[in-house]
């Protein structure tokens, strides 16, 4: 194993640390914005574990997967948010 792959791994699993630590915020979150918010990120950072993954893993095919789950979170967000506004999604 070469430098950039050990920096990669080791890259993946900050990554996770901080996904454990988001998680944790969702779980403990006081208001309901708080939890909405770190559920986004910790959409946003399993992208980047994703793209993390493909990297070190020589596998390119997961940034497609990674582009995937960042549109379908993007949009679960506005509609979470949206039924609080309105009370409704239509």
């Amino acid at each position: 194993m070469n430098l950039a792959e050990g920096a990669s791994w080791f890259a993946v699993f900050a990554m996770l640390l901080a996904l454990i630590l988001v998680l944790i915020r969702a779980v403990m979150g006081p208001t309901l914005f708080d939890r909405i918010l770190a559920v986004n990120m910790a959409g946003t950072k399993t992208v980047i574990l994703v793209a993390l993954l493909g990297f070190a893993s020589k596998r390119p095919d997961f940034l497609d997967i990674g582009l995937l789950y960042a549109l379908v979170n993007f949009i679960a967000t506005i509609a979470i948010l949206k039924f609080k506004e309105r009370g409704r999604l239509g």
